[in-house]
């Protein structure tokens, strides 16, 4: 057994000898998830492990003015009401949205929810020089959100917050402002890191135990202010298992309930022995960035890129995954309405792709040669090491083309999509593979909008193209959704044709559940709606 395996062993076992009594006097309300995360996320109102920690020790605890609808699985996750009950463009100034707080809400600790309890959140990230300015919350939340420019009390249930730039999506990037109770940071002493023992928010679940590095328990709210949505289960407990392996053992053996990525080639065996399987389409795509900026890069040119994107063999890899993905060749899927009418219809053809690398330069006594950074598990990345293995050696098989790794943690990969070409932690990197939602325009504006290179945002590649900004002008501006629909396809048309990413596939969201977990609603997101579960 290796090091890591026997770590990982004496950490579940022991998460999982820590919770027994509590497990077992709840059974059967006490639902136990392993998740791909190598850490508990952090529990102070804005978790880090990507959209993973978003997911489970996010939105389940801290809720934000508004919320992403998770009711209907047929059809993409739109927003909905949360702790504003609405919201509204300034009718005379675009820039300036006005948020209607809900009266009556308190947070877990009792204290009331009102625009003061706000406005301390929205400093706490966003001013560096107030007292509650938390640094790791405050670089996830405006990375989230670049165009904030300024935020006010308007009175003790309306504030307003204004951008720097018309931006008709700007609901979706509140989304992600979690509001946290302020007294729970007074009697931590002023101190984030005892905060995370205590955290207060308004979610449907609170935080009632927190093991560093072991697990997190959240309990029901059983005084959640939406009486129609409290949830079902008792307790719900949280477990850090990046081997999917790992991750496969303790569901077979019980020892949990719930599985997020399930290793693909079990999936047959799984479903034969009764468990329940859960796949769909989501907005999601696992790319590598191509690094177009500085001279130690071979991607500053058009034809490398779309070169390198006729090399993928995408069916093969959707094969290795046991088809829990589909193929990506675009940011959005072909089925989109916003993917639009690209030149390239990227697929297979090592004859074309071969003839793009030749015209830059590249050939079999000159090959094409770069160096990836990727990671070993994180949320959304499925199987890395392997799938990143079939890459290697489709792009040399394919296309002669040497692909190195440099293998890192996931949290280090998020902060290097967050890094300028030019820092020491990507020097000798020309190329990244973190996941990424592909669920809305505001995400879109964070990866390709030329305003938003690092540290402003998460266009790491530093694409920036004339035709993309004229068409996403149009989108922030748009009021008419037929004129959305239209700029937003013009500008994924661009992103397709300059791509400054190799699109490769879409995952499809597996994870795999014991047969006494019902209620599960598949949305088709990054965030799972926990509160209709339960344990039979």
């Amino acid at each position: 057994m290796t090091k890591f395996r026997r770590l990982a062993a004496t950490v579940l076992g022991a998460a999982l000898f820590t919770a027994a009594g509590t497990a077992d006097a709840q059974q059967p309300r006490t639902l136990r998830i392993a998740m791909t995360a190598s850490d508990v996320p952090t529990t102070t109102g804005m978790p880090n492990n990507g959209f993973e920690g978003m997911r489970f020790l996010g939105y389940p605890i801290f809720e934000a003015m508004v919320l992403w609808d998770l009711s209907d699985p047929s059809k993409p996750a739109d927003l909905r009401p949360g702790l504003a009950e609405r919201w509204e463009q300034d009718p005379n100034d675009p820039k300036t949205w006005i948020f209607h707080l809900r009266r009556g809400v308190t947070f877990h600790d009792g204290t009331p929810v009102n625009a003061d309890a706000v406005i301390w959140n929205y400093d706490r990230f966003f001013r560096n020089d107030s007292p509650q300015f938390e640094p790791a919350g405050s670089g996830i939340t405006r990375a989230r959100t670049p165009i904030l420019e300024s935020y006010r009390k308007i009175d003790d249930y309306t504030v307003a917050l204004t951008t720097n730039r018309v931006a008709s999506y700007f609901p979706y990037m509140v989304v992600y402002h979690l509001i946290a109770s302020p007294q729970a940071w007074e009697s931590a002493g002023r101190d984030w890191a005892r905060v995370a023992n205590a955290p207060a928010g308004t979610g449907p679940f609170r935080l009632s135990r927190f093991v560093p590095r072991q697990s997190a328990e959240l309990s029901r709210n059983d005084n959640y202010w939406d009486t129609a949505r409290r949830a079902r289960l008792d307790r719900i407990l949280l477990l850090p298992m990046p081997e999917a392996n790992t991750r496969l053992a303790a569901l077979r053996s019980g020892q949990v309930d719930w599985i997020e990525v399930p290793p693909p080639d079990a999936i047959p065996s799984l479903r034969a022995a009764g468990f329940t399987i859960s796949t769909g389409s989501y907005p999601h795509v696992w790319p590598w960035f191509f690094q177009m900026n500085g001279d130690n890069t071979p991607f500053k040119d058009v034809r490398v890129r779309q070169g390198l994107n006729y090399c993928v063999d995408r069916e093969g890899l959707v094969q290795l995954l046991n088809g829990t993905a589909e193929p990506s060749v675009g940011w959005l899927k072909p089925s989109d309405p916003a993917f639009g009418n690209p030149q390239n219809r990227y697929r297979l053809d090592p004859a074309r792709g071969r003839a793009l690398l030749a015209e830059a330069g590249f050939n079999a006594q000159r090959p094409l040669r770069f160096r990836v950074m990727i990671s070993t598990s994180g949320s959304g990345q499925m199987l890395p090491l392997p799938m990143n293995e079939f890459l290697q050696q489709n792009l040399r098989e394919a296309c002669g083309v040497e692909v190195d790794f440099e293998v890192t943690d996931w949290s280090n990969l998020l902060t290097a999509t967050r890094s300028a070409w030019n820092t020491p932690v990507v020097a000798n990197i020309q190329s990244l593979n973190p996941s990424s939602p592909s669920s809305d325009a505001s995400v879109m504006a964070r990866y390709f909008l030329r305003a938003f290179q690092p540290p402003n945002g998460f266009n790491w590649p530093g694409f920036s193209d004339d035709q993309f900004e004229a068409a996403f002008s149009e989108l922030e501006q748009a009021r008419d959704p037929a004129a959305y629909t239209r700029a937003y396809a013009r500008a994924h048309e661009r992103v397709v044709d300059n791509p400054p990413w190799l699109f490769i596939v879409h995952d499809l969201n597996p994870r795999a559940m014991s047969r006494r977990v019902t209620g599960f609603v598949p949305a088709q997101s990054w965030f799972t709606d926990l509160v209709p579960v339960t344990l039979q």
